[in-house]
């Protein structure tokens, strides 16, 4: 049973350590049902890496495979994350794709055929995603036009802009320094005998920021007398995922070291998370996405919010866009053809809900990594595309069952 905290402890200004220490369930079953959206993806990531690393041998989960996954599907992730802000505001972005190839075009014409630094590419690839942003942010929250007409109408236009841009053909190579983005790696900062040690650290500063984070919002929950694990389970909970972390950084340092784009993945969560969870902007995105009249009534400026949620978009659209020209050595005129179906799939499959007001960031790469781990493990057994497609479509469809789900079980419960 939950323990209810005595009067004396339960502290209106903030909840003590004694408190945190000694408040909480053991019931497992309970916690897990309690939030059974959030819970759940995490349960099926977990069980998603242990099929495939059976049926592939343990090959899935060798150091060069797992930096091979992080590299293959980082700008993906990335596109999950402004993805997942758009969706929780009620919105959708077709477009994203087509801006990852017109930003990578950009970029490519500057520093191939141009000569310019590869620094300047990147710059300019930056501005043209946060011009495209405030472009299509201005369609849809000033004008009025829903965000499936503006993007759909951006998927064509970029795309044909890419192809302007381009000449129809593609442009290649990158200099060095531009493709250290993508495929670059920091290893022997601090030595190691036969394992990068940079890397180790990196990924234990990693499991201590979780452990102290998830400790204060452990504290935070209690103070508003909101369900809480009992601390042993806590820290089980936080040793079990330090294992987790201090594993995946072995394998790492037991390969090439720490990619330059972990570190730029790993960076944007953080401040994403931070923006969400913790700032008046997160905030006013879930009030819109939960109930916009509601959010107009308390004051929230939701012409400027929806407004700048694109031009964040575009952005970090522009980001995976200069990740991918980075990884792929130039630009193409196909260049991320159907990105966007992968980045909406991440945040549904995520924990976001279609209609809006629901999801988080880390939810939404959990999302895209449970993608990552099924295409890369199902490219290692042989599985043909169309079936790999195929499977995609299906845990996408289950996904979103799954929310509905878990709305109607709310519905009933109240």
């Amino acid at each position: 049973m939950t323990r209810t905290a005595p009067p004396e402890e339960q502290a209106p200004e903030g909840a003590t350590t004694s408190v945190a220490l000694h408040t909480g369930t053991s019931n497992v079953r309970e916690l897990l049902t309690s939030n059974l959206r959030q819970s759940g993806i995490y349960v099926a990531f977990v069980a998603i890496v242990a099929l495939f690393a059976i049926l592939t041998g343990g090959v899935s989960l060798s150091p060069i495979n797992i930096t091979n996954i992080i590299l293959q599907y980082s700008y993906i992730l990335v596109l999950a994350i402004g993805m997942v802000i758009v969706i929780i505001a009620g919105h959708i972005d077709l477009s994203v794709g087509s801006v990852v190839a017109l930003t990578g075009a950009v970029s490519a014409v500057l520093v191939i055929q141009q000569g310019l630094p590869w620094w300047a590419g990147v710059l300019a690839a930056l501005a043209t995603g946060l011009v495209i942003g405030a472009w299509q942010g201005f369609w849809v929250a000033y004008v009025g036009i829903p965000a499936f007409i503006v993007t759909l109408a951006g998927m064509l236009l970029f795309r044909g802009l890419t192809q302007q841009v381009l000449g129809n053909i593609s442009l290649s190579p990158f200099p060095a320094e531009y493709q250290v983005v993508a495929t670059g790696f920091l290893n022997g900062l601090f030595g190691g005998p036969g394992y990068d040690v940079f890397t180790l650290v990196i990924g234990a500063f990693g499991v201590a920021g979780y452990a102290v984070s998830g400790f204060r919002t452990r504290l935070a929950r209690i103070t508003y007398q909101q369900p809480v694990e009992s601390f042993p389970l806590f820290v089980t909970r936080v040793a079990l995922v330090g294992l987790v972390v201090m594993y995946f950084a072995w394998q790492l340092a037991n390969a090439r070291g720490l990619p330059v784009v972990l570190i730029i993945l790993g960076a944007l969560v953080l401040i994403y998370g931070v923006v969400t969870r913790r700032s008046v902007f997160g905030r006013q995105v879930y009030a819109i996405g939960g109930n916009r009249s509601a959010a107009i009534l308390s004051g929230v400026k939701v012409r400027t919010v929806n407004f700048w949620i694109f031009v964040n978009m575009g952005v970090l659209a522009a980001v995976a866009g200069i990740i991918f020209s980075s990884r792929s050595n130039g630009a193409q005129p196909s260049a991320g053809n159907m990105f966007e179906l992968d980045a909406i799939a991440a945040a549904f499959i995520g924990g976001a809900a279609v209609t809006g007001g629901v999801g988080t960031v880390v939810g939404a790469v959990v999302g895209g990594l449970i993608m990552a781990v099924m295409s890369n493990g199902m490219q290692l057994m042989g599985i043909e595309q169309p079936i790999q497609s195929a499977v995609k479509g299906i845990v996408l469809l289950l996904a979103v069952a799954f929310d509905i789900y878990n709305k109607r079980r709310a519905g009933a419960a109240r």
